[in-house]
């Protein structure tokens, strides 16, 4: 996976984990409640071009230019009335414009490649054509969100937002412009029109959160980065336990980088009084793949479902045509994420995992039904649960691969050398000691007891029924662990979001 590119000379960064960020929200949050209402809506405005210009303000044009053209689109929409014709034909150019802008910049060197290598395969003599692009940050997270605003004014879910200022708000919205969630315009644009009052109440519960996921972030995600870059960076290097080892790591990685981006997008808007969705549930403790995908990346996995699944016909079609549709929504799932083979064999590793549960979910409930003692229904979903963990983490070997060799590589050599009595010795290369595992080990069991309190219900609303003094002292332990966690790699601490690339 390639680092995030900037552009050169960039010295103003807003990130959710930079001083820079710690300054801007207070900022934005005094002046936004200081403000009239009338004049909310430009502050926000603003403040989120300027975040999102602090990363790369020549592609600021790209934003603009998918704003326009989803804009615009839906008010044509709008205007030709009963005119189904028109309508389809004004959806196609302004879906097609976008998907265009993103392709160019995100698939076109990949396509490109691929149309090479194939001639070249019938002996036909071709160049590459290979663009320098910098890739435009958050820009498959923006253009879905435009996408689904015109695709719900064309179905007649939604009116059409006329104030061009409002909605182009909806799309920069800072808090999750870069990455996500990927907030519908039928929940986030009534939000613009409401008048916010100051809360101690959001205030806490967005605190709480921007801390929970900052210490996902920092204390852990960044904290395990190194070991697993270690392996993944130079895959002949390793084998066996160690390629395990760093694959689990980075499973316990990217879910504290991600959802701890989403905790503190969650958090920022909810201080503001906004409410975004919730974008990851414990997905470490789904039972099936099926039950993975209600858990993580929420606002993305329903997305593919109200806009390419259920359009393809879902389930209410013939089994051949229903399997078909499921593997063509996590191949596209797969090359959202990016442009690589790699992630298309991921989405397509899900995709055939989603199809086989079609077949053994009804097989597996029947035999729960039939289990009359607690202990053959707990080994039964124990079975489960590693079933789909063993197909997760066999994907995560897919994601985070630089390359289809490399993923070879890694796949070739997972199960060699499988001695647990000799794992320090595999861990050793990666630069784990014991006094290294076991910090890791204690921070991934905190996750776990964590997510276990939140999988059915909010962790921080149950966390609220604790005696103040419990809580406080949490909060002050948490606190320290991240001041330490900063002060002991001196500050650097500003690692890019993993999710940052797509």
């Amino acid at each position: 996976m390639q680092p995030v590119q900037k552009s050169e000379g960039q010295v103003g960064i807003i990130a959710f984990n930079s001083l820079h960020y710690a300054i801007f929200l207070p900022c934005v949050i005094l002046l936004y409640f200081v403000l009239p209402q009338r004049l909310r809506w430009v502050l926000l405005l603003a403040a989120s071009y300027y975040f999102y210009m602090s990363w790369n303000p020549n592609l600021v044009v790209l934003i603009l230019f998918t704003t326009c053209t989803s804009y615009f689109s839906a008010r044509a929409i709008s205007r030709a009335g009963d005119n189904k014709r028109r309508k389809r034909g004004i959806l196609a150019v302004g879906v097609s414009a976008s998907l265009l802008c993103l392709f160019f910049f995100k698939y076109f060197n990949f396509f490109s490649q691929a149309v090479t290598d194939l001639l070249r395969a019938f002996s036909l003599p071709v160049d590459g054509v290979v663009l320098q692009l910098i890739l435009p940050i958050g820009i498959s997270f923006y253009t879905f969100q435009t996408l689904s605003y015109v695709i719900d004014v064309y179905r007649g879910k939604m009116p059409v937002e006329k104030h061009f200022g409002i909605y182009a708000l909806y799309v920069s919205f800072f808090p999750q412009l870069v990455a996500g969630p990927i907030e519908r315009a039928t929940n986030l644009l009534p939000q613009f029109y409401e008048k916010h009052t100051f809360s101690a109440t959001q205030l806490s519960e967005g605190l709480r959160k921007i801390l929970l996921g900052l210490f996902k972030k920092v204390v852990i995600a960044d904290f395990v980065a190194g070991y697993v870059n270690t392996v993944y960076n130079d895959v002949h290097a390793f084998s066996g336990l160690s390629i395990i080892a760093a694959t689990l790591l980075f499973a316990v990685q990217i879910y504290c980088d991600f959802s701890g981006y989403s905790d503190i997008a969650v958090g920022s808007a909810r201080i503001l009084g906004f409410r975004l969705m919730e974008n990851f549930i414990s997905p470490y403790f789904s039972r099936s793949i099926k039950e993975f995908w209600r858990r993580w990346h929420i606002s993305l996995s329903t997305w593919f479902s109200d806009y390419v699944y259920i359009p393809l016909g879902g389930n209410r079609v013939k089994r051949p045509r229903h399997l078909f549709n499921i593997l063509v929504t996590f191949l596209l799932s797969g090359l959202w994420h990016g442009a690589n083979w790699t992630f298309l064999l991921w989405g397509l590793l899900h995709g055939v995992a989603l199809v086989a549960e079609v077949f053994l979910l009804p097989r597996r409930e029947k035999r729960l039904a039939r289990s009359t003692a607690g202990w053959q229904r707990g080994l039964l979903s124990v079975w489960w649960w590693l079933l789909t963990m063993a197909v997760v983490m066999l994907g995560w070997v897919l994601f985070r691969a630089n390359s289809l060799a490399d993923a070879t590589y890694l796949l070739t050599h997972l199960f060699q050398g499988l001695n647990p009595l000799r794992l320090m010795e595999y861990l050793a290369p990666m630069g784990i000691d014991a006094k290294t595992l076991v910090a890791i080990l204690c921070l991934v069991a905190v996750l776990a007891v964590w997510d276990w309190a939140n999988r059915r219900d909010s962790a921080l609303r149950r966390f609220e029924k604790f005696r103040p003094a419990v809580r406080y002292l949490l909060y002050y332990a948490v606190g320290f662990v991240l001041l330490l966690r900063i002060f002991t790699t001196a500050g650097n601490v500003s690692a890019d979001f993993i999710y940052f690339q797509f």
